[in-house]
């Protein structure tokens, strides 16, 4: 686990080591443990390394192939390395280190950008072919490692992080209003585009190869894999999928315990971390486990039940880990707002500043830890969301349903108003596209409530768990951290998007047969019915957690904040989005904030999400100074 960087001039120019430098210590949090450079007149590559497997010089990167022909800087881990290096070696392939890296290395050689679709794990890498002069940069499947590109007038740059390009001093700062109206629509971005113009993350299952002389006009990602939920054209016996799931995800978990250094878990309170603690902690004694819980003091509703702790303990006793946990309160938020904003980049899915403290507690221990993250795109878990959109006319049907639910923080019919002061960088229209968009070939066969929910998984594991997994990345590697997913291992996500959708959810006949037109609380009548998530996995996870926890409603990761902005947090919130001179007011419309955030003060509406992505909005122009118009 480490941090690359790197720069290929095409108009030949020797890239200095000054430059490179720079990159690589823009990024030198995601590698305290090393450093490296390798330059070629007109293309160098810098390393920061956080050295998990192979701790020795060996596996110092960048890494040239024995034979001289090709040079990797890369990030991540293949869990299924050794098996790999067997087949290798059978090739011919030798090796002077039993780092992943080198294997990695070696099969790039033996199979191109073949290897890409035999790696499990996680990854993004840059590799520079010596003869053919051709530059390859990369990212896993399901994009658990992040790598950013941007095409300068006469050069190619590239990073872990955006950071790195920014440190070059011709790259121009200047804000892409489109991303950020993307944002506002479903806290989130569903492109490629980020907030920097002209820096672009490599989407998930993609690979970009271009060779020295190639304008940036050619910059054009080549999909390599993707996605593919759909339901079976036989159904196995019930009791066959469990065993396979349960073997499956044994595997998934032993397999990503390899490691020369000290791993832990997070284990939240919830059935996926316990699961996995479950499992890894067979083969680590007294397991470092970790949790982080709310002060719950000024919480009021819903939110009473969001501090986990006390589930975590049990789970602790039960499999006999060394247990560690912290207490978040009200004022923990405002002290790692600009901190968190520097290390994310631009805000993403959710309200990520618990993440950060978690990962903060785990790096005190350990040097990797594995999440639950997956879990619940994987199998299900969200569905409330998928039953919204069983029963259409058509795809278009469906995606103006769809689309409508994601809106997740400025409703379409107020984004131009919001928006007025840079109202002329969208349409009406715009962001539906962009959703739309998302679905590209998936948009056949749909004729069976199944068939528009694997959908719903499809467009889920596309954009909300690409979401989830940046954060993952960047509030873990700014401690340090390494973050493994066992619930995103190659074996166990082909299993999950061919099982059959009732066996992931019980009642789509009873939530179809709702009717709009009875009387009383159909809301309520509605999600009595969608909770019923995760079925076979939970069917499962019987065998290794307690049924309290297997049983226990879906419960995120999150902290009381909508009291919190309405209580001990309010003086932060008026401080910066009300009063004085924020300078989201150059991008946002003042009054339509202020309406919006008073709707949630008064107890109207719960706008906590939207409270917190303008906090972190503020926080980022902060952060990154950057032209506006």
């Amino acid at each position: 686990m480490c941090g690359l960087a790197g720069l290929m001039n095409s108009d030949g120019r020797p890239v200095t080591a000054a430059v490179l430098k720079g990159m690589g210590d823009a990024i030198s949090h995601r590698g305290p443990d090393g450093e490296g450079y390798w330059v070629d007149g007109p293309v160098g590559l810098a390393h920061r390394r956080l050295s998990i497997i192979d701790l020795s010089s060996s596996a110092s990167q960048p890494m040239v192939s024995l034979d001289g022909r090709m040079v990797l800087a890369y990030n991540g881990e293949i869990y299924n390395y050794r098996e790999l290096r067997a087949e290798l070696e059978r090739c011919g392939h030798q090796f002077r280190s039993s780092s992943d890296t080198e294997v990695v290395l070696n099969a790039l050689s033996q199979w191109g950008v073949g290897a890409l679709t035999k790696f499990n794990g996680m990854f993004a890498l840059a590799c520079w072919d010596i003869g053919r002069k051709t530059l390859l940069l990369a990212r896993d499947r399901y994009g658990i490692k992040p790598l950013y590109y941007a095409g300068l007038p006469n050069s190619l740059a590239f990073g872990s992080e955006q950071k790195a390009i920014l440190a070059l001093p011709e790259f121009r700062r200047r804000l892409d209003h489109q991303a950020l109206i993307e944002y506002f629509t479903f806290q989130n971005i569903f492109t490629d585009r980020t907030f920097m113009q002209g820096i672009h993350i490599l989407p998930a299952g993609h690979y970009l190869e271009i060779g020295l002389g190639e304008k940036r006009q050619s910059l054009s990602p080549t999909e390599y894999w993707d996605f593919n939920f759909k339901e079976p054209e036989h159904f196995q016996d019930i009791r066959e999928y469990e065993e396979e799931l349960d073997r499956l995800f044994t595997n998934a978990v032993s397999r990503q315990l390899v490691s020369d250094v000290e791993l832990g878990c997070y284990l939240s309170g919830g059935m996926d971390s316990g699961s996995i603690t479950s499992v890894a902690s067979r083969h680590i004694p007294y397991l470092k486990t970790f949790t982080c819980g709310f002060d719950l003091s000024s919480a009021s509703g819903l939110e009473l039940a969001f501090d986990e702790r006390e589930k975590a303990e049990f789970m602790s006793y039960r499999f006999k880990t060394e247990h560690y946990e912290m207490v978040l309160k009200a004022g923990d938020m405002e002290r790692a707002m600009q901190t968190i904003a520097w290390h994310l980049e631009e805000p993403r899915v959710g309200q990520c500043y618990p993440n950060f403290y978690a990962a903060k507690l785990a790096s005190k221990f350990v040097k990797v830890v594995l999440s639950g993250a997956g879990g619940d795109e994987m199998f299900g878990g969200y569905p409330w969301r998928y039953y919204r959109a069983v029963v259409n006319d058509d795809f278009e049907h469906y995606v103006d349903k769809y689309y409508g639910f994601w809106q997740r923080l400025i409703p379409n019919s107020l984004l131009r108003e919001a928006f007025a002061p840079i109202a002329g960088s969208f349409s009406s229209v715009w962001t539906r596209d962009i959703f739309r968009d998302v679905f590209q070939h998936h948009a056949n066969e749909l004729s069976r409530p199944e068939d528009y929910i694997n959908h719903s998984l499809y467009f889920e594991a596309k954009t909300f768990l690409h979401g989830l997994l940046v954060v993952e990345d960047k509030l873990s590697m700014a401690h340090g951290l390494e973050s493994r997913v066992p619930f995103l291992d190659n074996d166990l996500v082909d299993f999950a998007m061919s099982c059959p959708v009732h066996l992931k959810l019980n009642n789509v006949a009873d939530v179809i047969r709702i009717n709009e037109n009875q009387p009383g609380n159909k809301a309520g009548a509605y999600y009595s019915r969608t909770k019923d998530g995760k079925k076979l996995l939970r069917d499962v996870m019987s065998r290794h957690i307690p049924s309290e926890i297997v049983n226990a409603e879906k419960q995120g990761f999150s902290a009381p904040d909508a009291s919190w902005f309405k209580g001990e947090s309010i003086d932060f919130v008026k401080r910066t989005l009300l009063n004085g001179n924020p300078r989201i007011y150059e991008l946002l419309d003042r009054k339509v904030i202020a309406r919006l955030v008073d709707e949630h003060m008064s107890g109207q509406t719960n706008r906590r999400l939207l409270i917190w992505s303008l906090l972190s909005v503020e926080a980022w122009l902060q952060q990154f100074e950057c032209e506006m118009a």
